[in-house]
């Protein structure tokens, strides 16, 4: 089993940033990959970013790609998602999921584990 814990949410104007934390625990071969997800109100939930551990290879969506950042701190079990130059688009609630196995990428129906989810909101 994995446990997942979010944190790092809020409320920022637009051109700001935040960054979210992941705070794992449980079996680490079930977080092999780790990734961020977001759901606004009345869309599908959608990958963001994610991180394979066994390589450090990342992959963004294009949406995100130059202005977030994904890190994971293995001594702290933590993931981070560095969110600059945020958009009112941006706005969504934020998950973190965690998968095992080789595979890694931002279909959210490939993942095993999540958390219970960091709102952002940005404002225009």
């Amino acid at each position: 089993q994995v446990q997942l814990v979010e944190s790092g949410g809020g409320s920022v104007q637009a051109g700001g940033s935040l960054r979210l934390s992941c705070a794992a625990s449980g079996d680490t071969y079930n977080r092999n990959c780790m990734g961020w997800f977001r759901q606004a109100p009345g869309k599908e939930r959608e990958g963001v970013a994610c991180t394979y551990s066994n390589s450090g290879s990342t992959y963004y969506a294009d949406s995100v790609k130059g202005r977030f950042t994904i890190s994971q701190d293995n001594a702290k079990n933590t993931v981070y998602l560095q969110m600059n130059s945020l958009k009112p688009e941006d706005t969504a609630m934020y998950y973190c999921a965690a998968r095992g196995g080789s595979w890694c990428g931002l279909a959210p129906y490939m993942y095993n584990y999540w958390g219970q989810g960091t709102q952002v909101t940005v404002s225009s």
